[in-house]
């Protein structure tokens, strides 16, 4: 129990900006890490629809409610995740040889089209967000995605090869239980897939089938361009899942209701 809570309060510390008690970083405590990474997603998912339910009441206007979902996540992880997909639009645009690719990727300076790439993604989230804003079913349809792209992204880092030797990924996936962390994040996604069918049908079965082939695209990228998963491609994926399925719920939302 004591290496399940250390694992829990290491997924935490890493992966979002919700203070947690110190754990040491060792093995044994590492191992069931990704097991507790969806939960992260399940706490941005509740504070998400908290906040879209207290803006619908309060009847705050439309732009100030967007911009506050919109926030939401970036808040909760500290935006961990967009820096991935900042590094990893520099690298894919680079157009260079894989090894210039993994290098453009470990730079700390944004290029002219992390900065688009950036700016694309939170209007494409702006966009999506104000259209389900205030609807119920929507919003909770794009809160559990939110775990969705978790465990997607926890299921790459354990069953993707590494791109490279070293690296958080790396020595992550090393020091995991990986077969008992793979069948738990599975485990989850069925019962999230589950979960999201019984919101709403159409709906959850085409946010849930957007994920699945946005994470098949995710790993065709990585294997091709990178030879494998880093940890900005994990962000990369978590960035492309969230907006992309988000997108396609607004869609829908717009033609279903």
């Amino acid at each position: 129990m004591k290496s399940l809570w250390n694992s829990f309060k290491i997924a935490f510390s890493m992966f979002s900006k919700i203070p947690m008690p110190q754990a040491e970083w060792t093995k044994e405590n590492m191992k069931y890490m990704f097991c507790f990474f969806p939960f992260i997603g399940l706490v941005t998912g509740a504070v998400f629809t908290a906040v879209d339910l207290a803006a619908s009441f309060l009847g705050f206007d439309g732009v100030f409610h967007t911009a506050l979902l919109v926030m939401i996540p970036v808040l909760i992880t500290g935006g961990i995740h967009v820096d991935g997909l900042l590094d990893t639009a520099d690298a894919l645009s680079s157009w260079q040889e894989r090894e210039r690719r993994l290098e453009i990727l470990k730079d700390s300076h944004a290029g002219a089209f992390a900065v688009i790439t950036g700016c694309v993604y939170f209007i494409c989230c702006f966009g999506a967000y104000s259209q389900i804003g205030g609807n119920i079913k929507s919003v909770l349809i794009v809160s559990l995605i939110f775990a969705v792209s978790r465990c997607f992204s926890g299921l790459g880092v354990m069953t993707l090869p590494k791109a490279k030797e070293s690296g958080t990924v790396a020595e992550f996936s090393r020091k995991a239980e990986e077969i008992t962390v793979r069948n738990v994040l599975i485990c989850f996604l069925v019962i999230l897939a589950a979960a999201m069918v019984l919101v709403h049908p159409v709906l959850g079965s085409a946010a849930f089938v957007s994920a699945l082939l946005l994470f098949l695209y995710y790993r065709h990228t990585a294997l091709k361009y990178f030879g494998g998963t880093t940890g900005d491609l994990s962000g990369f994926f978590l960035c492309l899942c969230e907006a992309g399925t988000a997108v396609v719920t607004a869609v829908l939302t717009a033609v279903l209701f």
